[in-house]
């Protein structure tokens, strides 16, 4: 599991670094003001959709499925299945796609309800609708994704992704080459949206991965039925983090460049969480299933406790190192062209608080699988909706006293509360199963973690005062560097992780019905 988590995460910290460098270029590109808060707003809802379909969120439904279907009636009828999802779901999204089209003044204002009575509102209506294309390639997509995750075929699906943000990042570069207008650099861009959505299917079908789908059709028969009631609440819940951005974006609308500084503060979240929250959905998710499905205990259980150990591994330092680094990580990589010194401010400021959240929503990634393994989708759904009825609450109140910063905190309150949920509804049920080395190695490595974040707390003065762009680049780059290599260096003397037992695990091989 660890191999095929490595190489999940690997390709989503690539996609993830050149998020970073899409969306640094947009906040030069933008800046802060109405324009960018209308295409941000919109770009959001893309985002969400992304979420949905994408990253791990349909893999909660379609892998136990197709796997059940596989071991019962063999691969013929594997793929008959499969071929009626890829069918019915590319059909249901065109549909989809033009009745949001037909009511997106609707759908904005729901959204973003502080744009009503602004031309913000109208600017947001016009990239969405333009954007909207990329609705219709994404379901294809996701379904041969997620069939190609559902036999072990982990890289390519891992690196596709790449495409959307290498094209918007070739869109923004000439934009910015032609020092465009705001407004026609936002129409651009989302129109540029739909075309990576395109480049991304192409890849998919250039690999003959449809041949996993055959034949294609569309179907709405009682097993397609009996399919989509369980996959949608699961890929609503699976998309949890990103109604929680909406959720806050909802109160945030109301002043002006809020939802750009909670949109770009978030992206920093999605780092740590993306590569541990998609390879969780992507590789655990068909794991789980194996060994619940075969009554294993151990094999459930060590899926378990090393999902649990990995995800604290990675989300405990990173929590730390955004909080204490906040200011100077905004800067060095947003504080760019229209993006200002207040900006970077308002947005770090944004993030120290969304930071807090980011255990929580590591531990939704974890802890899910465990529920869509027993084809439980119900539960993960209603944690999230609490979640999100929890951060719209007190952003409504913390918003109103501390502006932008409560709304973050609001939200980090709201992922908290959807973890805690889900804990106390799986023990109940059926007992997470945390081993004995588990409950050895989790305590060192957040005490770990503590030494590395005391560590950044320490040197974060080192930033001389104005200082900017390569002595930004320069301290901040070596902070991070001790960060990581003290904590690495604790996890080995604690006895929290072993690189020879990394190492070996990377060299054995994958099950048979892996081919990547």
């Amino acid at each position: 599991m660890i191999r095929s988590f490595l190489t999940v995460s690997t390709g989503t910290l690539a996609s993830r670094l050149l998020g970073f460098a899409r969306d640094s270029m947009i906040a030069a590109l933008l800046g802060t003001g109405a324009v960018a808060d209308a295409f941000l707003a919109a770009f959001q809802l893309v985002n969400v959709v992304r979420r949905l379909l994408s990253e791990g969120a349909l893999n909660a439904a379609l892998i136990p499925a197709w796997l059940r279907v596989r071991d019962r009636d063999g691969a013929a009828a594997a793929a008959a299945f499969a071929g009626r999802v890829l069918g019915t779901v590319s059909a249901a999204l065109i549909a989809i796609s033009i009745l949001i089209a037909l009511s997106m003044p609707l759908v904005i204002t729901v959204i973003a309800p502080g744009f009503l009575g602004s031309g913000t509102l109208d600017r947001a209506v016009e990239s969405a609708r333009l954007m909207l294309p990329y609705l219709a390639f994404a379901g294809p997509v996701t379904v041969l994704m997620g069939l190609l995750n559902a036999q072990g075929r982990f890289a390519l699906t891992a690196f596709s992704p790449l495409l959307f943000n290498i094209a918007l990042i070739a869109a923004i570069a000439v934009l910015l080459a032609w020092h465009a207008d705001a407004s026609f650099a936002a129409w651009m861009l989302a129109a540029t949206v739909g075309i990576a959505g395109l480049l991304q299917l192409l890849m998919l079908l250039s690999q003959r991965s449809a041949h996993l789908a055959t034949p294609l059709r569309a179907s709405f028969d009682k097993e397609m039925r009996g399919f989509f009631a369980k996959a949608i609440p699961g890929m609503i819940a699976s998309s949890g983090p990103q109604w929680l951005i909406v959720a806050g974006a909802i109160i945030a609308s109301a002043t002006p460049s809020a939802v750009s500084w909670l949109y770009f503060a978030n992206r920093l979240i999605e780092l740590p969480l993306g590569i541990v929250g998609v390879a969780m959905g992507t590789v655990l998710v068909p794991e789980l299933t194996r060994a619940v499905s075969s009554g294993d205990r151990d094999a459930v259980a060590h899926a378990e406790s090393r999902a649990l150990e990995l995800a604290a591994g990675l989300a405990l330092p990173a929590t730390l190192g955004l909080v204490v680094l906040a200011e100077p990580i905004v800067r060095l990589l947003f504080e760019h062209g229209a993006f200002g010194a207040g900006d970077s401010a308002a947005t770090a400021h944004a993030l120290m608080w969304l930071a807090l959240g980011l255990p929580a929503h590591v531990l939704i990634k974890a802890l899910s699988p465990a529920f869509y393994a027993r084809s439980d989708t119900m539960t993960p759904l209603l944690a999230t909706a609490k979640g999100f009825v929890v951060a719209v609450a007190l952003a409504v109140l913390l918003g109103h006293l501390f502006g932008t910063s409560g709304i973050a905190a609001s939200i980090a309150a709201g992922a908290w509360s959807s973890a805690l949920s889900l804990l106390r509804k799986g023990t109940s049920k059926f007992g997470f199963s945390v081993d004995a080395s588990a409950r050895k190695r989790l305590p060192r490595i957040l005490l770990a973690a503590a030494a590395m974040g005391t560590l950044l707390w320490l040197t974060a003065g080192l930033v001389p005062a104005g200082a900017h762009g390569f002595i930004d680049f320069i301290v901040l780059g070596a902070q991070i560097a001790a960060g990581i290599a003290v904590y690495g260096l604790l996890l080995q003397i604690l006895g929290a992780a072993s690189w020879r037992e990394a190492a070996l695990a990377l060299k054995r091989p994958v099950p048979h019905d892996r081919h990547d």
